[in-house]
Order: C-alpha cells, then structure tokens, then sequence
C-alpha cells in the first residue's frame, strides 16, 4: 500500500478494545510504524491500535523495557547495524583488517545477547522477529560480486541465531523467501534516508515488512479442509478415457505438477488437514485407480470420496455433512471453470480455486496459496487424529441407526478425561476455531487468554474423548469462575466430532459436582452458527429462554433432566469449590 493509503486506514481504525503491539527495532522506526499500524488496523478492524516503541540505537534496551510493559505481542525488527553499529552506513569507525575481526566477534556476543532478551519477553507474550533484511556493507578490499570471509562468518552467527531463537514457542521468524517476494533486495535499502533520519528501507520495504510481520503476529483463521477434483487435478489426463495405468502424475508423462500436488495434499493431510474428493467417476475406476503403488496422496489419506454423475455440488453438500464443518472452513479445487461456478453459486462463502493444468508456473503457485490457506505453525496430536475420528464418527452414526440411543450409547467403552487446561494450547486454538457448540462465540488474542488463565477464583478444563471406535484427543473446553454458592460459565466450546455422545451432559455434572455449586449461569450469546449449543441449552430452557446473555441452571433441575449417562471418567481435574 501507498503511504497516503496506510494514513487513511489508520484514521478510520476500530475504537473497540484497544490492541497494544510493540514495536521494537534499533533504528528509527518511521514510515514502518505507519505501515504496521495500518496493517494492523486492517487484520483487528474493530480495535483501537496502540504501538509502543523505543529508544533509538538501542534494541537490547527497548526489548528489556517491552518485557515490563503488558502487551499483545512484539514485532522487532533486526538489521545487521543492530548486532555492530560498524555494520550500518551511519556509523565511520573505520573497517580495517583488525576491526572487521572484532566485527565478526562483537555479532556473535550481541547475538547471545538478543537471543536470552528474546526468549524473555516471549514468555510473555508472542513475538515476531524480521531480518536482518538490508545487506551487509562492502566492508572488505573483496570485490562484491565475491563472497568474503566476513560475510560468511556474519551469516553463520546470524544462522546460529535465528535457529535458537526460531525454537521457542512464542517466536515467529518473518520468512525470507516470503519477504522476497513481497519485496526484492535490490530495492530495500534508502541511503539517502538511512543518512537524513536514521530510517534504512523504502517506503515499498516498509509495508512489505509490516505486512508479513502482522501476518505472523496475528495469523488468519486457518482453513480446514480441501476438497479436490481427478482428472486434470489430481493426475493428468481422463480417467474414464485414459483408463487406471493411463492416466499420469510424473516427469516422464510430463504431468510432474500434478504429482507435486498430490505430495502437498499429503502432507496436509499428515499435519490434519481434512482432504476429500468429489469427481464425476466411475466409483469402482477411482477406487482402483487411488491403490496404484505410485500414487502420492493414498485413500488413507483421503476421506469421504464421493465418486458419481450427480453434480458437483451435491458431492460437496455430502462431504460438507460427513466432515460436519462450515463451508467457508474449505477450500475446493477443480480444473474445470463450469463446476467451479456451480459450487460457487451453491456455497457462496466457499473459497474455489481453479487447477490449471496447462500453466506449471500458475500451479505452482497454487501450491504456495494452500500453505497459506492451511499451514500452522504446530502440529498437536488432535489434529493427527481428526481423519481416523471422522471416519469412526461416520462407523458410529452408522452401527447407531435404528438403534435405541441409550442402548447403543452404554456400549461404546466410551472415556471421558478431565484435566486443567492450564497453559496448554490445545485450549486456546479450540476455543478460537470452534463455531457450533460454542457457548458465546468469543474469540481470545493470547493476552486476553493469559488473563483468563490466571483469573481469581477461574477454572479451565480440557476434556479427552475415546470409546471402540478410537480415540479423539481433547475434544472440549469448559472454563469459568465462582460468584458466592454459583459456578459462572462463560467457556464451553466442544469439537463437532464429540457430538451425540452426551459429552456435554457429563460435562455438566463433573462442573456441578467439583465446585458444590447450587447453579450454573450460563454466559451465553446466540451466534450465526451455535445452533448445538442453543439445542442443549433448550434441554433446559424450553427454548425460547435459552436466547438471554444469562442462563440460571439449578443443580436440582440438571438431576432431574439429566438423562442416563455410560461413560467410565478419569478425574484429573480440581475445583475449589470456594472463591
């Protein structure tokens, strides 16, 4: 964006819920605090944004300060003149033969620095570090189209450095290769401005920065699942016309994009991402065809595959049910531009993204926006187990039809297990992506989440789930607090793929029975989509008074109400029953 743009955004920002951000660098911060501030403006557009920065040629200091200073995350923002002054073009201390020697080894020591500075203030709140991002100063009597001794050595420290402190939780890296995209080396650097004011990057530099770095602060919504085509998707050429052996996925059949998109669908699916497939095939030719030896993304991996003449639309809908999700949680794929306009049209707020077959360069670049669409920074073992869940789900609302439910449901082994949350962010990422049973629909930035962490008189509970048909990981969270003889609920999220087996009942009557309570007030708030919360709640509530923000539930009342309940429960779980 232009920098006139950036103002305007600023100045018609949100002014709910002031969002705090530090802004951390050596260098005066410039036209890169109007960027950030606008970037953010743009990806919290209903708070009110404040930006906190420091002291000028003093980043160690600045990220000491930021530790004291309550916050929603850092962006620091590192240039090689940072770790030596000697390395920026404002300072002339001479760079001779010996003192480049000292450069190399003052680097190392700041970097050691940094490193311990940086892991401080990231445990108290998530941190994003970009760079350096400007090149290092022709220091040498080498001529610059040769790399040097020095150069070498600085971006071995440099390495070392960002892999140390790249492995704390709390730490995002801003990608190079990403930056470089966004903004080419050749054009980073304003000498003329790094001379005048002490600021070193291009206005283009600066919003590319910024840009990237809100993006790893406060990262989008991630999406949940990919529904794909065959033909000219999946592999190259028809599987009706080609048969099994003809169709190609390969360097040798000159169809190596496909083969490059069934390994990124694997990989996906690896880190839980839902892969399905809707093709207008004959079923028995696609089942065959998935169990070639060579394929990349297996039907393991794959679930449900809706193979039919319907349109495609339909297979959507069916896949949409089996996985029990939203459509604007899923990203559909298909070559063709007629089927990708009939989903389109059927489900408006599904993202459909054309394959193009015919176009390596544009595939490939496909491939780099699915990452982005679907990549997480950390793999839990819940989302190793939603595949396997949904295909048990899909057994047990099977074997359950036609059955009586109380009966079906006493002889599911099932397990429930409580256990404090405490700081695990299994808790966190659950309560900020589920959108059906979902008491409220509050969402939670990690420093709102911190408060309810350490709230007076709070409780956050996680809830595993398991019975014969497999285990589905921590499926739940309940938190809240006490008011006098009451337990106050204002958390309670569970997982879509927990539904119908009385997890919330049990739920329920853990809370009741842990705190001694007399009641639970509910803080409830109707969304677009908690509709199974709003029919559990209506158990209680005779419908119509489960739309209130408030709802009294009586200990009595939930006895009398309860159905029968099977589970075997594992109690790791404490509540003190008193403030």
């Amino acid at each position: 964006m232009q920098l006139g743009e950036a103002l305007r955004i600023i100045g018609q920002a949100g002014t709910e819920g002031e969002r705090t951000v530090h802004l951390l660098c050596g260098f005066t911060p410039l036209h890169f605090e109007t960027f950030l501030k606008a970037h953010l403006a743009l990806r919290l557009p209903k708070n009110a944004i404040r930006l906190r920065t420091g002291l000028y040629g003093d980043l160690e200091g600045n990220i000491q300060r930021a530790r004291k200073e309550t916050a929603d995350g850092a962006v620091v923002a590192l240039e090689w003149s940072d770790l030596d002054a000697r390395l920026g073009f404002r300072a002339s201390a001479g760079w001779g033969q010996q003192t480049l020697e000292d450069i190399a080894a003052q680097a190392a020591e700041k970097c050691g620095r940094l490193a311990n500075g940086l892991a401080e203030l990231a445990e108290t709140m998530p941190v994003v570090v970009a760079g350096p991002t400007i090149g290092i100063p022709d220091l040498t009597s080498t001529p610059p189209s040769q790399a040097n001794s020095l150069e070498l050595e600085l971006n071995s420290v440099l390495a070392q450095f960002l892999k140390k402190i790249g492995a704390h939780r709390n730490i995002r890296l801003v990608s190079a290769g990403a930056l470089g995209m966004a903004s080419p080396s050749a054009s980073r650097h304003d000498v003329k401005m790094d001379l005048l004011t002490g600021f070193p990057w291009t206005a283009l530099h600066a919003d590319a920065v910024a840009e990237i770095s809100v993006g790893c602060l406060f990262p989008a919504e991630v999406k949940k699942g990919i529904i794909t085509d065959l033909d000219h998707t999946l592999w190259k050429g028809i599987l009706g016309d080609d048969g099994v052996g003809g169709v190609s996925w390969s360097l040798e059949g000159k169809s190596q994009i496909h083969a490059l998109y069934q390994q990124t669908l694997a990989s996906l699916a690896d880190s839980g991402v839902l892969v399905a497939i809707a093709s207008k095939n004959d079923p028995a030719l696609v089942r065959e065809a998935l169990k070639r030896p060579d394929i990349l993304v297996t039907d393991a991996r794959i679930f449900p595959i809706e193979a039919s003449w319907g349109p495609k639309s339909d297979a959507v809908g069916r896949i949409l049910k089996a996985w029990n999700i939203g459509e604007d949680a899923v990203v559909f794929v298909d070559d063709s531009p007629m089927e990708l306009a009939e989903v389109a049209e059927k489900y408006p707020r599904m993202e459909c993204i054309a394959f193009p077959p015919n176009d390596p360069a544009a595939a490939a670049k496909l491939l780099t926006t699915l990452r982005t669409r679907f990549g997480r920074r950390e793999v839990r073992e819940e989302d190793k187990l939603r595949l396997e869940s949904l295909r048990a789900a899909a057994d047990f609302r099977e074997q359950g039809a036609g059955e009586n439910s109380s009966d079906f449901l006493s002889r599911l082994d099932a397990k429930i297990t409580f256990e404090a949350a405490g700081a695990d962010k299994r808790a966190f990422e659950l309560v900020n992506k589920t959108n059906q049973f979902n008491l409220n629909g509050a969402r939670y930035t990690e420093l709102d989440w911190q408060s309810v962490l350490n709230r007076a008189g709070g409780f956050l509970a996680n809830v595993s789930y398991e019975d014969r048909f497999g285990p589905l990981g921590k499926i739940a969270v309940v938190g809240g607090h006490r008011e006098g003889e009451d337990c106050v609920v204002d958390i309670w999220v569970m997982s879509c793929r927990a539904f119908s087996r009385q997890i919330e009942f049990q739920t329920v009557k853990k809370l009741l029975e842990h705190t001694g309570a007399r009641g639970i007030r509910f803080r409830y708030k109707a969304t677009e989509r908690n509709g199974p919360v709003n029919d559990f709640l209506t158990h209680f509530f005779n419908g119509a008074s489960a739309s209130g923000d408030e709802l009294y539930l009586r200990a009595e009342d939930f006895n009398r109400l309860c159905p029968s309940l099977f589970h075997q429960v594992n109690d790791q779980w404490t509540v003190s029953p008193k403030n």
